[in-house]
């Protein structure tokens, strides 16, 4: 079965001539992490894309299915804590 946010993962470029290679949607100068934070800060998706008329709806789902495939690949490790 093909994973349905594989298409919307196209969305966001790694280009080190854009934004310091930070990852960008569609390689514009609109960083993930830009996204990230506004979304996290509150912003209404349709402020989000009255802010920035080049960004697309597909586009911001790209960003949150980019931020969780990352977390989905972290891996953590327990804290062993000696002489307590």
């Amino acid at each position: 079965m093909e994973n349905p946010e594989a298409g919307l993962l196209d969305r966001i470029k790694v280009n080190p001539s854009v934004l310091v290679g930070k990852p960008t949607v569609r390689g514009l100068r609109i960083s993930v992490e830009q996204v990230l934070r506004a979304l996290s800060a509150g912003v209404p998706r349709a402020e989000l894309l009255a802010q920035y008329p080049e960004l697309e709806g597909e586009d911001i789902q790209a960003v949150l299915a980019y931020a969780a495939e990352r977390v989905a690949a972290e891996q953590v490790f327990p804290v062993l804590q000696t002489g307590t």
